[in-house]
């Protein structure tokens, strides 16, 4: 397999990222080539090396196929639009292929045909890919398939039918097959596609956030599924006035969404299935292709051209051009167990602008700044209870979870989930996943031990307020010693997150907050004292946590092939032993940052008073922040030099 060739860099249309959409091109192609060892002689499974998935060897092999069709039927579209001789050749490949590939794989008894379509099965979710890449190339591939060949198709792809399907973003699934199969005067259920899009308006929550099913479940699948698929149906169906509902709701999406990348194109690191990896940047293009973006046609292809270029720098796709199971680079503890070798190439969803044709505004205008880009920024997202901050100087994105938990996903007593439950995430940084780590849970986790080890876990989430630069929530937990709660706040300032945390636990228990784990090739620098603790890589990303009031020792803990982002990873905390029972107030002062950190330059600079339930701050500058937890919750914030003030609840209303 011949290595990536990039085109040249331009550093005038483009002038954050240096990127076009000949880079977008040369990397779908990269990415199209590379598979095509690795298929079945008639091209109708892609069988790629691997951990398998849960669902069998056929099912691995149909999501190859399906989804590497997905983004050959953008490229399809894309080099159709414009013909010519070089072009018609590379298209009619794609098309040869994948045609093959449709004959086969719904060939009765073939040696590779696929699995019928069942309740809840796999075969559900490639079939919407197939649909889509059906749609997307009609003209070229499905109206010229034979009649025998179209029938089979459409049978299949029937199979949808009746079917029951997972509660949550599955539902979606059926709804574009069907629209699909209608608009070839296929067997359909106009009350099953009805069904499905009233479903998932029990998990709006405004704002522009679906949860992901019941619950709190709040990532990347609100962009990549719960938006897409919608808007799909629309562009499929040609439904104006429901398609104008989700345009309206992607709309207020993207006004959010558009902070979660980081100056260099990192995506925040939180949430399942991330080794779909630039998949994450498809709300992006969809706002451009349903015309419900909020911003500037160049800040859609600055955002989304960084993160492309940020993976492809990491070393994404890897050596041999296939994409992974993992982030930057092949890392299982990151990955869930439904996912196969070729899952991670649901990040063709990331291609969704190549139909934008090639004087599309987002492909012909300049580059305009991204959020991080134009300075630090504090954005409160009561939807899914997320509490941004991000920081110009050296792009780092970092939110704050007092909302999103997956909770109905995990058992009751189970090990909580890190991508999920953590207090913390970021664009820099990742949660230890490895099982020991997830064990221990030390890295953005406020934990009560005790004697036997036990450990608090924050399952489930219990939200108090998001507003300003403030975000609360608590957990409850059982240990062997006694039942426990933790109240969490957490006010941010730049780079500066205070945690103030009142917790009720057993007499004799151990209080634990950690901060970010940071990860690197080799054993980040680290260093403690009683009252901090923080770890430095060699680019000079520090993690540090810092002692305000009620804790009494700090330190670190270390950890090897646990982390997304490197071998080494090392997670400052700090503790408090020998809880007297009854209620306790511990502040923090957590720090993730490219600066240097002097931790008791910081120490003596922030002011702490701790009144009962009430905790005042006073920062450098004289600014004050005024935070109430227990029975009556409140924030006030207090700028320096003003009357004015910051209060919730007040005229805001509650979260």
């Amino acid at each position: 397999m011949s290595r990536l060739e990039l085109p040249p860099v331009d550093g005038l249309g483009a002038p954050y990222t240096g990127w076009t959409r000949a880079h977008w091109e040369a990397v779908a192609d990269h990415l199209l080539d590379a598979v095509d060892p690795y298929a079945t002689p008639d091209f109708a499974q892609f069988r790629l090396p691997g951990r398998p998935g849960q669902a069998g060897l056929a099912s691995d092999g149909l999501e190859g196929f399906a989804r590497t069709f997905l983004l050959a039927a953008f490229r399809i579209s894309d080099l159709k639009r414009s013909p010519g001789a070089e072009r018609d050749r590379a298209a009619d490949r794609l098309l040869e292929r994948y045609a093959r590939g449709l004959e086969a794989g719904t060939a009765p008894g073939g040696p590779h045909s696929w699995p019928e379509i069942a309740d809840c099965s796999q075969q559900m979710v490639e079939a919407a890919s197939i649909a889509i890449a059906l749609h997307e190339t009609r003209p070229w591939l499905f109206d010229r398939l034979g009649a025998a060949v179209r029938e089979r198709v459409v049978a299949w792809l029937a199979g949808s039918i009746g079917k029951r399907t997972r509660n949550s973003n599955w539902v979606l699934f059926p709804v574009v097959i069907q629209q699909f199969l209608a608009s070839v005067a296929g067997p359909h259920v106009p009350e099953e596609i009805k069904g499905g899009l009233d479903r998932i308006e029990q998990w709006y929550v405004g704002e522009g956030w679906y949860t992901d099913g019941d619950g709190q479940s709040f990532d990347y699948y609100g962009g990549w599924a719960m938006h897409l698929y919608p808007l799909m149906w629309a562009r499929i169906s040609g439904d104006d006035e429901r398609g104008s509902l989700y345009r309206d709701r992607l709309r207020l999406f993207l006004e959010q969404y558009q902070h979660l990348f980081a100056k260099d194109g990192a995506p925040l690191h939180q949430g399942r299935s991330l080794c779909y990896r630039f998949a994450n940047v498809a709300p992006l293009w969809l706002g451009e292709l349903a015309g419900a973006s909020p911003f500037p046609p160049g800040r859609v292809r600055r955002l989304a051209d960084g993160v492309l270029r940020h993976f492809v720098e990491h070393g994404v796709p890897d050596e041999n051009g296939l994409l992974s199971l993992g982030w930057h680079d092949r890392f299982l503890p990151s990955t869930q167990a439904y996912s196969g070798p070729a899952s991670p190439y649901w990040a063709s969803k990331g291609f969704l602008g190549l139909l934008l044709p090639s004087d599309h505004p987002v492909w012909t205008d300049i580059e305009v700044e991204a959020p991080v880009d134009g300075g630090d920024r504090t954005v409160a997202m009561p939807g899914p209870g997320w509490l941004l901050h991000s920081t110009r100087h050296d792009g780092i994105v970092r939110v704050l979870n007092h909302g999103s938990d997956r909770a109905r996903h995990q058992g009751a007593d189970g090990v909580d989930d890190p991508h999920y439950t953590r207090f913390g995430y970021s664009s820099h940084t990742a949660p230890d996943t490895e099982d020991q780590a997830r064990r221990r849970a030390v890295d953005n986790h406020v934990a009560v031990l005790d004697g036997d080890g036990g450990v608090s876990r924050r399952r489930r989430i219990e939200r108090i307020g998001v507003h300003d630069r403030f975000a609360a929530s608590a957990y409850e937990d059982d240990l062997p010693s006694g039942p426990v709660r933790v109240e969490t706040a957490a006010v941010v300032r730049g780079a500066w997150e205070i945690r103030i945390h009142r917790v009720n636990a057993p007499a004799g228990s151990t209080v634990r907050d950690g901060g970010h784990s940071l990860a690197d090739a080799h054993p980040p620098l680290v260093n403690t004292d009683r009252t901090w603790a923080l770890a430095t890589r060699p680019d000079g990303l520090t993690s540090a946590i810092i002692a305000l009031h009620g804790f009494a020792s700090a330190g670190v803990s270390r950890a090897v092939a646990a982390n997304a982002l490197g071998q080494c990873s090392a997670a400052p905390y700090l503790v408090a032993p020998d809880h007297p029972e009854g209620a306790t107030v511990h502040v923090s002062l957590v720090v993730l940052t490219g600066d240097r950190v002097d931790p008791k330059a910081l120490q003596d600079s922030i002011g702490v008073t701790v009144e009962a339930d009430q905790v005042k701050v006073r920062f450098p500058d004289g600014e004050s922040v005024e935070v109430t937890l227990g029975g009556e919750p409140s924030y006030t914030r207090r700028p320096a030099d003003s009357e004015a003030s910051v209060r919730w609840p007040g005229a805001t209303p509650r979260v």
